[in-house]
This record gives structure tokens, sequence and C-alpha cells, in this order.
């Protein structure tokens, strides 16, 4: 089936089977940010954003997406430049392993575009669905709550 998708601010109209999921198709299209942990919707390693919206793209069928915005890591440089999100987490040593990075950024990214001043506990729930074996989370939320200070949230919209 034909789907047509604005994929990182581009519009494209792809092939797909049926039973792809949107992981497998982002994969296949060299977006190797997006990251299978547990193909279960459980770990967060594969969040996207669907419309603005933190997603789990191994739940989601390819299909799913047809008419819709998805936002992978890749989607947020802009002209080379790293996003705010992704300079705080580099300032507060936000990234370990690096492995649940991607999905993680994108949730704040998700929070952020809802709420640009979130309290400690919002940036926690937002980030709950994210597993991070390596940073202990304290950093993670260093990390937004200096993008908030910052007035950058706003600017994450």
């Amino acid at each position: 089936m034909e789907i047509k998708v604005i994929l990182n601010g581009k519009t494209e109209f792809i092939d797909v089977d049926p039973s792809t999921r949107l992981i497998d198709f982002l994969r296949s299209k060299g977006l190797t940010s997006v990251k299978e942990g547990c193909g279960e919707g459980e770990c967060g390693a594969c969040t996207v954003l669907l419309d603005g919206k933190a997603v789990t793209a191994c739940t989601v069928f390819a299909l799913q997406a047809h008419g819709h915005e998805i936002t992978t890591l890749e989607g947020l440089n802009k002209d080379g430049e790293l996003d705010a999100i992704q300079r705080a987490f580099i300032e507060n040593d936000a990234i370990q392993c690096g492995f649940c990075t991607p999905g993680m950024i994108m949730a704040v990214k998700a929070l952020l575009n809802e709420n640009p001043n979130p309290t400690a506990e919002e940036i926690c729930i937002a980030i709950e669905g994210n597993l991070c074996r390596c940073t202990g989370y304290l950093p993670i939320v260093k990390a937004v709550e200096q993008i908030v200070r910052e007035g950058a949230g706003k600017k994450c919209l």
C-alpha cells in the first residue's frame, strides 16, 4: 500500500506492506536513531513523534502513520545545529551509553511541545516510559530543567 507521510519535514509517498511496523519502516529509511529495545513498547528506545506526540514506533504500524507527521531525532537538527534538548543533554551528562538517548530526547520534545515550563515531577512523568540503565535519570531531569531555565522550552515548539 502507498502511504503519504511527512517525515522529518519532508513529504514522502512510500509503498509499505500492511504488516510493517513503523520502527522497521523508519530504520529502512536509514533513520538509525530509532532503536529496537523490547519490541513491546515498554522501553521507549524507539520513541518518535507522531503529530508531535510521543509514540513507541515498535507498537505502531507504518500504515497508521498515513497522512501524519513523523519526527525522529534526525529531524531535530536544523542546518546542522543541535536542538536545545540535544545540547542540554550533552551539557548535563545525560548521555552515557546512548542507547536510550534518542527516545528519551523525543519524549522530552513531546513534553516541551505541550508544556514549555514543566515541573520536575512533570518531567519525570513524561520520561517514565523510557528506560535508562546508565544515567540514573537525574542528569536527564537536570537537562530539561536547564532548558526551562533558559527559556529554550518555548523554542522547542
